[in-house]
């Protein structure tokens, strides 16, 4: 294998009563992906799956299926998101039945999206339905013998013999070193080797965040913020007159996914591993409408040239650090999936497993 590619996994595919309560009766990642139409001229909404379906999590033969396709097509693993909110838990039951089950035998990690669930999805960002905090030691406590027991599966993620553990917002622990220090004692403590943390962060060219400092072992670039960032920075006419089209008609903040594919690379920094991240695609407007960012124009050979260059990028590295994260497996609200769907099938996995494998 010529890298790790890890996808990470949205579990948000079925019914919990939080969102019955917050969005109505029945609402699942699938209410928004069906809602979603077309707001400009060759606009490839909505997105419709292919093989799979609308699925439920909760399935059993769904997760089998998910996994084979993963292992078919050259993944070497999932890295299911993960909600802690002090003590509570949102989204939890399809890796709990994964773990509990031992189904599918397919390698994971964890990636704590360590943020508060807001409106956002609905229009109302400033509307705070779970707040994100952190109350102190012994709340950590509680959240790593939480997870203890996936960090002894057989199947978890490792570098250096260390479960991997994946920090969506490290910036926001109010005492990063602090909590690290306090996990890799708590670690220890359980007879594990350790845990191999790494932070996710966007703000590379004006505001650099060195993992060191904060007891992280690596970073992986934010996708598509990188990117979008720095196109964003970038005056060209095809800019500016995206910026004119949108203020005469409402719609989406589009940017074209080949300049993206270009713009997007970080270099490897000195000291310290970088794990490149890679976006098949981008479009969250069926949760943000208008107020959404659109990459438009990807093809899975364009796909294939972002792949290949992240590839290229860890190559040198002994083998448990080629790790390349594939943004994302199923997050059809947001346009990055790698799951089939009607417009390109399994084109996308293709480019993974010639490139992965």
């Amino acid at each position: 294998m010529k890298a790790r590619g890890i996808a990470f996994y949205l579990p948000q595919f079925h019914r919990i009563p939080e969102n019955d309560a917050w969005w109505g009766e029945g609402f699942t990642e699938w209410t928004n992906v069906r809602k979603a139409r077309a707001l400009f001229p060759g606009h490839l909404q909505p997105r419709v799956p292919g093989e799979l379906g609308y699925y439920s999590l909760l399935d059993e033969g769904t997760r089998a299926a998910q996994a084979e396709l993963a292992r078919a097509h050259g993944l070497a693993g999932f890295c299911y998101w993960h909600y802690w909110f002090a003590g509570k838990r949102l989204l939890e039951r399809p890796f709990q039945e994964v773990l509990k089950s031992g189904k599918p035998n397919f390698p994971f990690c964890l990636g704590w999206a360590n943020e508060s669930w807001t409106g956002v999805w609905h229009g109302a960002p400033g509307r705070i339905l779970q707040e994100q905090t952190y109350p102190g030691v012994d709340d950590e406590e509680r959240h790593f013998n939480t997870l203890v027991e996936a960090f002894f599966d057989h199947r978890y993620l490792t570098v250096e013999g260390k479960p991997i553990f994946y920090v969506y917002k490290p910036r926001q622990l109010p005492e990063p070193k602090r909590f690290v220090e306090h996990w890799q004692t708590l670690a220890l403590k359980a007879g594990l080797k350790g845990i191999y943390f790494i932070g996710e962060d966007v703000y590379l060219d004006d505001d650099p965040w060195d993992p060191r400092e904060s007891g992280f072992d690596a970073m992986a670039p934010n996708a598509p913020g990188v990117g979008l960032i720095r196109l964003a920075q970038k005056p060209t006419a095809r800019r500016m007159l995206s910026l004119a089209l949108r203020k005469l008609v409402p719609r989406p903040y589009v940017f074209d996914y080949r300049e993206y594919v270009d713009t997007c690379h970080v270099s490897n920094p000195d000291g310290y591993d970088l794990f490149p991240t890679v976006l098949p695609n981008w479009d969250n407007s069926p949760r943000a409408g208008v107020n959404g960012k659109v990459l438009t124009n990807s093809t899975p050979q364009l796909f294939r040239t972002q792949l290949h260059r992240a590839v290229e990028q860890v190559a040198g590295r002994e083998p448990d650090k080629r790790i390349v994260f594939l943004k994302s497996w199923n997050e059809w609200a947001e346009g990055n999936f790698l799951e089939p769907d009607q417009q390109f099938g399994t084109a996308y996995l293709e480019v993974c497993r010639e490139e992965l494998a």
